[in-house]
Parts: C-alpha cells; structure tokens; sequence
C-alpha cells in the first residue's frame, strides 16, 4: 500500500513541481511531468530514509515529495537542454 500511496502523492505533486519550478514553461508533456513526479516522491522517500528523516516503512510526504519532483525536473530540464 505504502507503493500505491507514494505513486499517488508523485502525481500530484508532479503536477504542482510543473507550477512552480523556473524555466519549466516549455510543454514537456503531462505524462512525462506525471513521471517525474513520481520519481521525485521516490527520490524524496529514498533521501528522506537514508537520512533518518523517515522510518523504514514511511513515504515522503507531500511537501518532501514536491521538494523531490522540483529537483526531478530541474535536473531533467538541465539534462534536456543539453542534448
């Protein structure tokens, strides 16, 4: 369930990172944003355990999952433009 939850947060906080990160006003996609949000909740939840933030069977939360999705897509953008 933790899973289903996190994927859930990563799609709406993907769409939020897409509102407020700088420079993401070219269309990139909905899908694609949905994605990166959705890793950025993993990243997020991945950071937040390695760094003793959360307990092993807890998710980023909302916040930290927007937090993971900004640095998704800042780091997808950079990656895109220099391709």
């Amino acid at each position: 369930m933790g899973i289903i939850w996190t994927i859930l947060i990563g799609f709406v906080a993907g769409v939020v990172a897409k509102f407020i990160t700088p420079g993401s006003n070219e269309p990139s996609g909905f899908i694609l944003t949905t994605i990166l949000g959705i890793v950025g909740a993993f990243v997020a939840t991945y950071l937040g355990q390695a760094m003793g933030w959360y307990a092993p069977y807890e998710g980023a939360g909302f916040i930290g999952a927007v937090v993971g999705a900004i640095i998704v897509l800042m780091v997808w953008g950079f990656a895109s433009r220099r391709a």
